[in-house]
């Protein structure tokens, strides 16, 4: 990645990063862009589970697996668990990781957090 994009995600020893802004209760689940937060550069998460015990944080981990086809226990919550800005944790190897968020944010627009 390039550009303020890189401080979206960070590579660690078994994996990477993510830095997510989640909006929960919305219409559909979904990847909608960056989002600009007070830490930086974010995924733009949406997903219909409500805030409650823990439905939209689950909810948020199964979107990011799906969207960047990797497994579901590959993926689990780092930080943020009751926050819209969140840390998620993706297991594997980090270029490869890092490669495919990269494809799927390279045509994005920021949109400004509100």
């Amino acid at each position: 990645m390039t550009g303020n994009r890189a401080s979206l995600a960070t590579a660690t020893s078994n994996g990477i990063t993510l830095r997510v802004r989640l909006t929960p209760k919305s219409s559909s689940d979904r990847i909608d862009g960056l989002a600009e937060t007070a830490e930086g550069h974010a995924v733009f998460a949406r997903v219909r589970a409500v805030p409650a015990d823990g439905e939209a944080n689950a909810a948020l981990v199964r979107l990011v697996a799906d969207w960047l086809d990797v497994p579901k226990s590959s993926v689990s919550l780092a930080a943020g668990h009751k926050s819209r800005v969140k840390t998620i944790a993706l297991a594997g190897h980090a270029p490869e990781l890092l490669a495919r968020l990269a494809a799927r944010t390279a045509t994005w627009e920021t949109k400004n957090e509100q």
